[in-house]
């Protein structure tokens, strides 16, 4: 959990432009014509009000009439081949030519659905048709180029703005980039020289409200030509169909917000035009154009600059991770010592905060308690021993993730502003929350200038009749405000190393806390020992076997002349059990060599792992006809992936397998708990078992049928997921009603969600 944020002074929620119903303005801007079709016929039942304007004809000579009355035969062929594909956005543009009166006028045609509503946006196009890709093509070369060359994020941002200032000649050209709060900050700009600078500038999140951001995420552009504009209504404003408003969130001509007209106005804004910025598929920013005069930017331009926008989006990820590279190596390094002192020190502390490195050193704190059942052991500059207990105590009150962090900890725990020259700054590592073993570290406040662009502290006005409204600044010069109480920011491979040395902890030192840790390992030894005598005997045994199953198909070939019908059935008999043998013992040198293989821990997306399963079973999936349910996206887990793609496969396999109903179904999910692990489940609505057998089917070799009945098997499914589950630190069960089906749960301790 992050709980780092940018200052919010203002109490006054926006909620009222939050609940904005932006997506449903019932109006589009007039640069442009918008037609709702029916299908198969295209027929038009909505129309914007504009077209007499664009074709000649109102609206009402429109409305209800087939799309054909604008287009000739090739156009409304084509349009209508369109309408069957499934990935629209890659058709557009569609280039129409409508005859008007006696002048033939190019259009560009933009189709989209909208909750099933086939929607035709229209606008004229007068670019010179045969030099529209030479065009194109040249404006992105040198621009991709340069976007490509730049090594960081901020000279691949100034890159950007240059290039598309050049591309589209707005007046002024930012990059917009969000915080985990949303808050923005300009960290790239170009401009009109005597135009205000807005570099550095910060800007709170209801600059940008959640439904905004949504559509953003949506839609990579967003253009308007003139603020002053009239609307175009849409006309009927509900669908016919649906009998609700037209939703507008994939329309390019989507009216605009009287928030935004207002909050553009008062920047001195006439048009704009967005491009959305994205890293791993959430919104990371904007290129956010501005211009002080109406501006209509063609087609072609702009695909250009959302072409480029999409080209960033993917460089973005890579130029972060690589800025932080040398640092991270750094941190990798720290870890490792950690873990070598851990693994050679008697006392897990002692080897935390008496070397060096030591633990301040893996996220770069001035201070760190390690807190062991009820004692404090600290390092560096640390809170007051009471302050720290009382800390704990809102600790374990109050956060039940693996780990919480934030840079303004007097914000969530008020009681920290007392120390906070020391501690604005936390993160808490949840080692074990019921013996209360926890890592913190500190940092203390640093005093910082934030330039806002206007004052942000007075979203809103109150009219004559006392009511509030939200009314967008009126100014956006400098406004400095000096932020207390707040640390330097913690970044994510600080957050991620703190994670992951709960992992060290666990696994190298509390073992060595008490008895049982000697338990454990007179057990693992144990354990190692048995594998070993079960893979040398099935090793040994292997090779006889095979010379009787051999034997005896040469018997069969070489002599079935002389051999009586019971002769040939009782030799093959003997091949059915050397196989059934072979394949048991197969069986159990799989299981003991699990045993000795070391776990390939690493973060690991499940839908990958589970579709892969899917697709290997596919055919017994399909001649079965058993239904997979996926009920929502499975989580990213700390795991090893070759092994828990095991498990999934024998519990989906048995699932298939062990289930005689006319409609079958398999359900792969996972339950969500306020606290670790996470209990993940494969259910069916087979034949079921009975509670007496929950146990024995962990069993090796155990099976409650016949050798054949069911495909046969050899029992050992369910006990190698069993093992693999406890290698991850977990635990597998079933829960079942004989005749109904079964549920098989499994947690991996280890195996937590990633942050």
């Amino acid at each position: 959990m992050n709980n780092n944020e940018l200052p919010t002074p203002f109490q006054v929620d926006l909620s009222n432009c939050d609940k904005e119903m932006i997506h449903i303005p019932g109006a589009i801007q007039p640069h442009g014509v918008l037609l709702v079709l029916k299908e198969p016929e295209l027929t038009i039942i909505q129309i914007s009000d504009n077209t007499f304007q664009f074709f000649g004809l109102y609206p009402q000579e429109l409305l209800n009439q087939p799309v054909s009355r604008l287009l000739d035969s090739e156009h409304f062929n084509f349009l209508k081949d369109s309408c069957s594909q499934e990935e629209l956005q890659f058709i557009n543009p569609i280039e129409f030519v409508i005859k008007i009166g006696n002048t033939n006028i190019r259009f560009d045609g933009i189709i989209h659905r909208s909750n099933g509503i086939f929607i035709l946006e229209l606008e004229p196009n007068f670019t010179e048709k045969s030099h529209a890709f030479f065009h194109f093509y040249h404006l992105l070369k040198q621009s991709i180029s340069k976007i490509q060359d730049a090594s960081t994020v901020k000279e691949l941002s100034q890159n950007l703005v240059k290039e598309v200032r050049k591309i589209s000649g707005f007046d002024r050209v930012m990059i917009y980039r969000f915080d985990e709060n949303w808050h923005g900050v300009v960290i790239a700009e170009e401009k009109l020289e005597y135009l205000a600078s807005y570099l550095d500038r910060n800007y709170p999140a209801s600059d940008i409200p959640q439904q905004a951001r949504d559509l953003y995420s949506k839609n990579w552009l967003r253009l308007i030509t003139d603020i002053n504009y009239q609307p175009a209504s849409i006309v009927p404003v509900n669908n016919p169909v649906t009998g609700q408003p037209l939703d507008l969130s994939g329309s390019v001509l989507r009216s605009v917000s009287p928030l935004h007209i207002e909050y553009l106005h008062n920047m001195g804004v006439t048009a704009s035009m967005s491009i959305s910025l994205m890293k791993n598929k959430k919104l990371w920013g904007l290129i956010a154009c501005h211009h002080q005069t109406p501006k209509y930017i063609p087609y072609e331009i702009r695909n250009a600059c959302e072409f480029l926008g999409q080209m960033t989006s993917l460089e973005l990820a890579a130029k972060e991770d690589n800025e932080d590279i040398v640092y991270k190596m750094q941190l990798k390094s720290v870890q490792s010592k950690l873990v070598e002192y851990m693994s050679a020190e008697k006392n897990f502390i002692d080897a935390l905060i008496k070397n060096e490195p030591n633990i301040l050193n893996l996220v770069n704190a001035q201070g760190s308690a390690v807190c062991f059942h009820g004692e404090h052991f600290t390092v560096g500059d640390t809170p007051q021993k009471q302050d720290i207990e009382h800390l704990l105590e809102w600790i374990n009150e109050n956060v039940q993730e693996n780990i919480f962090y934030t840079d303004a900890l007097s914000k969530a725990y008020p009681a920290a502003e007392k120390f906070r020259d020391i501690a604005s700054g936390l993160i808490v590592l949840s080692i074990s929350k019921t013996q209360q073993i926890y890592v913190l570290w500190f940092r203390p406040e640093v005093v910082q200038t934030v330039d806002w662009g206007g004052n942000p502290h007075k979203p809103v006005e109150v009219s004559e009749n006392g009511e509030l409204r939200l009314s967008p600044r009126k100014s956006f010069a400098l406004w400095k405000e000096t932020v207390r109480s707040q640390s330097l920011p913690w970044k994510p491979c600080e957050v991620a190393a703190a994670l992951e040395l709960k992992g060290a902890i666990i696994t190298v030192v509390l073992r060595k806390a008490d008895e049982l840790a000697q338990l454990n390992i007179e057990l693992e030894r144990s354990n190692k020992e048995l594998d070993a005598f079960a893979y040398i005997a099935s090793h040994d045994l292997k090779e006889p076997l095979r010379g009787i199953h051999n034997y005896s198909n040469f018997l069969i070939e070489d002599y079935s002349d002389a051999l009586n019908a019971e002769g040939k059935a009782k030799l093959n008999t003997l091949i059915r059990l050397t196989q059934r043998m072979e394949d048991l013992i197969d069986s159990l040198l799989h299981f003991s060599r699990l045993g000795r293989m070391d776990l390939s821990m690493q973060y690991t997306d499940l839908n990958i792992v589970v579709g892969s399963i899917l697709e290997l079973l596919s055919a017994r999936i399909e001649e079965t006809g058993v239904e997979i349910r996926i009920p929502r996206p499975l989580p990213t887990v700390y795991c090893d992936r070759v092994q828990l793609a095991e498990v999934f496969n024998n519990l989906i396999a048995n699932a298939i397998k062990y289930n005689d109903k006319a409609e079958k179904w398999i359900e792969i999910g996972y339950v969500d708990y306020l606290s670790l692990p996470t209990k993940f489940y494969v259910r069916d609505n087979g034949i079921g078992i009975r509670d007496k057998h929950f146990a024995a089917i962990f069993r090796i070799f155990k099976r409650l049928h016949g050798p054949t009945k069911y495909g046969g098997g050899t029992g050992a499914g369910l006990t190698i997921a069993k093992k693999i589950v406890e290698r991850h630190g977990g635990t597998i069960w079933v829960e079942s009603n004989y005749g109904e089906g079964s549920t098989f749960y499994f947690t991996l301790q280890g195996g937590e969600l990633k942050a």
